[in-house]
């Protein structure tokens, strides 16, 4: 292995630093199309992160399109055949907070339009792509139509709003909502929270209500936000316990080493005393 497969020590989001180190190894050691990298537990054993840590940076890296996740057979190196919003997205240093920031200046005013001006044929359309959304979250899920599922619900509202500087922005808007969506969809009791929020934010395009919608936009977007970077600092607290146990287990070994050493060189009270009675041939009866 490479000297990049090395446990990570950059300070800074643990996600985004695997994902950068992840990307970089692909780059640097010329992997090419389809080729497998090592499993789940050997990566995060070589990186020295968690496997949950590890999960969610190669779920980002697959929304990139940089690896392929085959279940059951492993992470493959994907097409890096990327359009060219998608490549200068995830080339830049952007967090998740910037991204949720981003979402609530395009979504937010694109709710409040929709209620205004979507035609009665488009929230017909709206009101069964969320039925058919609302099926993917219930029972066993596939967390991949769900993602599409989901992030089409927001593109269908983007283009209700009929703003055409704010169509410009689909692209990009589709890629941080998929971004952010890697890191919240599998958080326990999101699902449902989002479905919620979705019926709240459909109820009020459909009743034409332009401050209602903005409203339910906000709120859908803070929470997404706020259970994101809840998870991932979950989980640098879960590295850096990891970690702390780890220095912790070496040091008891070495202390441990270090008196069983000390034991063996060191002469007891009997040793000295026999010693001493032998250097002035006294013998005890």
């Amino acid at each position: 292995m490479g000297s990049l497969w090395s446990p990570i020590k950059e300070s800074g989001s643990l996600t985004d630093r695997i994902v950068a180190r992840l990307d970089e190894l692909i780059q640097t050691e010329d992997l090419q199309e389809g080729q497998r990298l090592p499993s789940e537990r050997e990566m995060a054993r070589l990186l020295g992160v968690s496997r949950p840590a590890l999960r969610e940076a190669v779920r980002v890296l697959e929304a990139r399109g940089r690896v392929v996740v085959k279940h059951g057979q492993g992470v493959f190196v994907g097409t890096g055949d990327q359009v060219a919003i998608r490549s200068r997205l995830a080339s830049m240093e952007v967090s998740l907070a910037e991204l949720f920031a981003m979402r609530q200046v395009l979504e937010v005013p694109a709710a409040e339009w929709a209620a205004g001006v979507a035609t009665a044929r488009e929230v017909e359309a709206l009101g069964h792509h969320l039925e058919a959304e609302e099926k993917a979250r219930v029972g066993n899920i596939d967390f991949a139509v769900l993602r599409q599922l989901d992030t089409a619900f927001h593109m269908r509202i983007v283009e209700m709003a009929k703003n055409r500087f704010l169509l410009q922005t689909q692209g990009v808007l589709q890629e941080m909502i998929t971004a952010g969506m890697e890191t919240t969809l599998t958080i326990p009791g999101r699902v449902d929270q989002a479905r919620k929020d979705h019926r709240t934010l459909f109820e009020a395009i459909r009743d034409r209500d332009s401050q209602a919608a903005r409203e339910a936009a906000a709120a859908h977007i803070e929470g997404a936000r706020d259970a994101a970077l809840a998870r991932i600092h979950r989980e640098q607290a879960e590295a850096a316990f990891d970690g702390a146990a780890a220095v912790t287990s070496d040091v008891q070994g070495t202390q441990r080493a270090g008196n069983a050493q000390r034991a063996r060189t060191t002469p007891t009270a009997t040793s000295r005393s026999g010693a001493a009675r032998a250097r002035t041939g006294r013998t005890d009866t």
